[in-house]
C-alpha cells in the first residue's frame, strides 16, 4: 500500500494520458472517413502510427536519457497534443501519414517515461501488484475514452479538444511530483530470432495478435460507423471489444497456468474464427455487441498468453529481451495488416474486415496446432511461470516491472551512460553540474 501511495501522481498521469489516447485511437479513423479518405488510406495511416510506435521504442529513449524524465514527459505530451489538434484541422492524406507516425512515436516515448519511473520506484516484492494495477488503469482509461468521444460529432473539433485537455492535464501530477526521476539504465536488444527459437507458438501468437487486434483498433471504428446510426454505436462497439478482452484476460490466464499454454493459443484462435464470423453475420442485429464482446475475449488475450508462453521457455534473465521482442513483433504485425485489410474493405464491403480476421485466425490455428506436437517445447503446468496480465499499450520498459523477470531487472531501450556521468544522478543534480561547467 505504501508503494502505491508513492506512485499516486504517476498513476494519475497515466490515467489522464490514456483517456486521451483511447479517444484519439477511435476518433482519428472516424475523422479520416468523414473527410473522405478511403479505407485503404485509413489503413495506411494506422500502419504509420504503429511504425511510429516502433521508431519511438528505438529512438526516443536516447532523448529521455539526455534531458531527463520530467522534461521528456512534458515535451512528448506537448508534441502529441499538437499532432492531434493538427489532425483535426488537416484533410490531406500525406500530412495525416506524417502526423500519425508522430503520434505513435510520442505515445511510445510517454509509455517509456511512465514505466521506467514505475520500475524505479517499485520494490521487487510489489512489482506484480503494481503491474496489475497499471494494466487495469490502461484498460479502464481506454474504455472511458470511448465513452467520452460522444461529447460531439467526429467531424467537429470538440472531441479532439477534450482529448488534448486530458493529455495536457496528465503533465500536472508528474510536473508537481517531488519524487526523484529514475536514472538511465542499460539497453535491451531486440532479438526476434531468439523469440522464435524459444517458442514458435509464442512467435505466431504474438504476430496474430498484432495482425488482428492492431487492425481492430485501426479499422474497427470505421466498420462500426458504416453500419451504426450514431457515434454512440461506435462507442458501444469498441467498448464491447475492450470489455471482452479485459474481463476474460484473467480467467484465460488462470486456465493457461493449469494446461499447456499452446493449447490455450489454439483455443483462442479457434474462438476468434467463430467470433469474427459472428460479428460479420450479426451486423444490425441485436446479438451484434455480444459477438463483438466474444471477439474481444478471444483476440485481446492472445498477446498476454503469447508473452506468458515465451516466458515459460526462456530464463528470467532473458525475459526483458524476450518481452521487448514480443512487443515490437506485435507492433510490426499491427503495422502490416491494416494496409491490406483497408483495401479489402474498399473493394468489397466493411464486413470484409472480420471475414479477413477469420481467415487469418484459421491459418494461424493450423500452424499453432502443429506446434502442439513439438515435444521439445513442452513445459509442464507445474513448471510454468505464473501468468501476469499484459497490454499492448506499453513500452519495453514495462518488462522490467514484470515479476517474471529477474529481481534486479533494469532493462529497456535506454542507452547506457557513455560520457562518464554518475548514472544515478537526479535531474536537478544534472542541471547543477551542467551550469557549473
Amino acid at each position: 500500500m505504501r508503494t502505491l501511495l508513492t506512485l499516486t501522481s504517476l498513476l494519475l498521469s497515466t490515467a489522464l494520458l490514456l483517456v486521451g489516447q483511447g479517444m484519439q485511437l477511435t476518433l482519428l479513423p472516424l475523422r479520416a472517413s468523414s473527410i473522405g479518405l478511403s479505407d485503404f488510406l485509413i489503413g495506411v495511416s494506422a500502419s504509420a502510427y504503429f511504425l511510429g510506435f516502433v521508431a519511438g521504442c528505438l529512438l526516443i529513449p536516447r532523448i529521455i536519457a539526455k534531458v531527463g524524465h520530467i522534461r521528456s514527459f512534458a515535451v512528448l505530451t506537448a508534441i502529441m497534443m499538437s499532432a492531434i489538434l493538427a489532425l483535426e484541422t488537416l484533410d490531406g492524406w500525406l500530412p495525416w501519414l506524417l502526423l500519425r507516425f508522430l503520434t505513435g512515436a510520442m505515445i511510445c516515448g510517454l509509455y517509456t517515461v511512465i514505466e521506467s519511473w514505475l520500475n524505479d520506484q517499485t520494490s521487487a516484492e510489489s512489482r506484480g501488484q503494481v503491474l496489475a494495477i497499471y494494466t487495469f488503469i490502461i484498460l479502464a482509461a481506454m474504455a472511458l475514452g470511448q465513452i467520452l468521444i460522444n461529447v460531439g460529432p467526429a467531424d467537429s473539433a470538440t472531441p479532439f479538444i477534450l482529448a488534448a485537455i486530458f493529455m495536457a492535464l496528465a503533465i500536472v501530477p508528474v510536473g508537481l511530483t517531488s519524487r526523484l526521476a529514475p536514472a538511465p539504465i542499460e539497453s535491451t536488444r531486440i532479438r526476434f530470432n531468439l523469440l522464435y527459437r524459444r517458442s514458435r507458438a509464442a512467435f505466431a501468437g504474438t504476430l496474430l495478435s498484432g495482425l488482428v487486434v492492431g487492425s481492430f483498433w485501426a479499422l474497427g471504428a470505421v466498420f462500426a460507423r458504416r453500419y451504426g446510426d450514431s457515434m454512440a454505436d461506435v462507442t458501444w462497439f469498441i467498448t464491447a471489444g475492450i470489455a471482452g478482452g479485459a474481463l476474460f484476460q484473467y480467467p484465460i490466464g488462470w486456465l493457461s497456468d493449469r494446461i499447456d499454454r499452446r493449447y490455450v493459443l489454439v483455443f483462442l484462435s479457434l474462438g476468434a474464427i467463430a467470433a469474427s464470423a459472428a460479428v460479420a453475420l450479426t451486423v444490425q442485429h441485436s446479438a451484434h455487441l455480444a459477438a463483438v464482446f466474444v471477439f474481444g475475449a478471444m483476440t485481446m488475450p492472445l498477446y498476454a498468453i503469447s508473452l506468458a508462453t515465451a516466458a515459460d521457455n526462456s530464463s528470467a534473465e532473458e525475459f526483458v529481451e524476450i518481452g521487448t521482442s514480443v512487443l515490437l513483433l506485435n507492433a510490426l504485425g499491427a503495422a502490416s495488416a491494416p494496409i491490406l485489410l483497408g483495401q479489402l474493405m474498399s473493394l468489397y464491403d466493411a464486413t470484409a474486415l472480420f471475414w479477413s480476421f477469420g481467415a487469418l485466425c484459421a491459418v494461424f490455428t493450423v500452424y499453432l496446432a502443429i506446434q502442439t506436437r513439438d515435444k521439445d517445447q513442452v513445459v509442464a503446468a507445474e513448471d510454468q511461470v505464473p501468468f501476469s496480465a499484459a497490454a499492448t499499450e506499453a513500452a519495453p520498459t514495462g518488462f522490467s516491472l514484470d515479476p517474471r523477470g529477474p529481481e534486479d531487472a533494469i532493462g529497456d531501450l535506454l542507452p547506457t551512460d557513455t560520457q562518464g556521468h554518475d548514472e544515478f544522478q537526479t535531474e536537478p543534480e544534472a542541471d547543477a553540474e551542467q551550469q557549473s561547467r
